[in-house]
């Protein structure tokens, strides 16, 4: 078994339809059905069922997939690692992102990192939260960051900075008479919210805060990104919810930032890892998260 034949497997297994697959992969229909052939009988087992009405997994095929998936990412991060030594670097973190983690924090916290240790390597990763979790039930990051501690068994959160809640505001808005906003006047204008399947945090923290008012908010989008949120609110779709630190780095005339008036809380940041001893690396990383934030 070889790793072409992985990823042949993982595009119909995907596109659930040979010839779309064998398109995607740059090859024709029939070397690909014989690959998959060979790979059902190398294993022993059916992994997709072929009818008239096309192509399904089968159950063994779902759970081989999980692990193909798995062996290719092992791979190119085992490729990234070599290349990575072979460019002069003594060792390399794995780090997930989910929520749109603020660019102004991330940045400052990698500038630490190359400063005080430039021969570690660190690889990026955006991921949505949930497979943040699994990758690193799985070995296959070293630590992540989320705005929820709603983490399973084996995984350890920590809380790293914490950043006021802001509105983001049209220019020339009526909400713009108050210095701080009341949250109670907000849910009375349409809402830009984030996706709860992009940005699960952050969607969770929100849902807190505007359950402590009565009145029923109307959501007119649901956006998956921070920048799209801001081309919204700009062009007067409604008014957006950030953190001062997202924000902060908005040069954007048409939005005005404003924080909410009274004990709103903050959206806090969590660092993610697994729960066993991290290594010298990771902790070194995971102290420099901490100074970041205080």
């Amino acid at each position: 078994m070889i790793l072409r034949h992985l990823r042949c497997f993982i595009a119909v297994a995907e596109e659930l339809h040979f010839g779309r697959a064998a398109e995607r992969l740059h090859i024709e229909q029939s070397p690909l059905s014989r690959i998959i052939k060979k790979l059902e009988s190398d294993l022993g087992v059916v992994l997709l069922e072929r009818t008239s009405r096309g192509t399904r997994l089968t159950w063994a095929g779902q759970v081989f997939l999980q692990d193909a998936r798995r062996v290719i990412l092992a791979f190119e991060q085992a490729k990234v690692n070599a290349q990575s030594a072979a460019s002069g670097y003594r060792g390399s973190l794995r780090i997930a992102l989910s929520d749109g983690i603020a660019r102004t924090r991330l940045s400052a916290l990698l500038a630490q990192c190359r400063e005080e240790e430039p021969e570690i390597d660190i690889r990026l990763f955006e991921t949505s939260f949930m497979q943040q979790l699994k990758g690193l039930h799985d070995d296959l990051y070293d630590a992540g960051f989320a705005l929820t501690d709603a983490v399973d068994e084996g995984i350890v959160a920590e809380p790293v900075w914490e950043d006021p809640w802001v509105v983001a505001v049209p220019a020339r808005h009526p909400l713009l008479v108050h210095k701080h906003v009341p949250l109670s006047e907000i849910v009375a204008h349409p809402l830009i919210l984030c996706h709860p399947a992009v940005c699960e945090g952050c969607s969770r923290k929100l849902e807190q805060l505007l359950r402590s008012v009565e009145a029923q908010p109307v959501v007119v989008e649901r956006v998956t990104s921070h920048d799209l949120m801001l081309a919204l609110v700009a062009a007067g779709y409604g008014i957006g919810f950030s953190s001062s630190a997202h924000l902060g780095a908005c040069n954007s005339a048409d939005v005005v930032a404003r924080p909410l008036a009274g004990n709103s809380g903050a959206l806090t940041t969590y660092l993610l890892r697994s729960n066993v001893q991290p290594s010298e690396q990771l902790s070194n990383f995971i102290g420099r998260a901490h100074r970041i934030g205080s």
